[in-house]
């Protein structure tokens, strides 16, 4: 396993990938898949031991290292992370290891379009199972693939953020719907 930490709009972000034997390859005949992201949490040094966390070993390399299947999800998520409109959902991942609910959910979560929000009891809904609100926010909170996987985009049922277990909170969530166009604002008396 490869682990980088790269420079974007919104500070240093990281990710971590391996070599899978799952499908045909790149050029090289090497097919990667992202194992974890990491959102800023600070400086690069900071975010790269938050990853860390998140994977069992890895060696640390420089963005440049990566095979051209990280560099081109490197690019994107940088893109998205700067406001431009790229498509993030076909980022190979690895879900070995995460439960079936979860993957369902996160597969639900790739599907919502950038620049727009549901709810954790839509995203439910659309999982055929509206009582799951709850399951889903559990879902969405052990997601180790911000922003590939946009829990960002799920919020609670009054249309308020809800939670965002990634460093920097809900502050985080709100930066990042807002480089997608989305703007929260808290509702008021008058």
């Amino acid at each position: 396993m490869r682990l980088a930490v790269y420079p974007t709009a919104i500070g240093p972000c990281g990710i971590a990938w391996r070599n899978s034997d799952v499908a045909d390859g790149d050029a090289t005949g090497e097919f990667t898949v992202v194992v974890a992201c990491q959102l800023p949490d600070g400086d690069a040094d900071t975010t790269m031991t938050r990853l860390r966390e998140r994977v069992d070993g890895g060696r640390e390399c420089a963005p440049s290292e990566a095979p051209a299947s990280i560099r081109s999800a490197i690019a994107l998520v940088t893109a998205s992370l700067a406001g431009q409109d790229v498509d993030l959902s076909t980022i190979p991942l690895d879900l070995d290891g995460v439960p079936p609910f979860a993957a369902r959910v996160y597969a639900q979560a790739r599907a919502i379009p950038r620049g727009t929000t549901v709810t954790y009891g839509e995203l439910a809904a659309r999982l055929g199972d509206p009582g799951a609100a709850r399951a889903v926010g559990g879902a969405l909170g052990a997601n180790t693939f911000a922003p590939i996987v946009p829990c960002h985009r799920i919020l609670a049922a009054d249309g308020r953020p809800g939670g965002f277990s990634a460093p920097g909170g809900l502050a985080t969530k709100e930066r990042i719907l807002a480089a997608e166009g989305v703007h929260l604002t808290e509702p008021t008396l008058f």
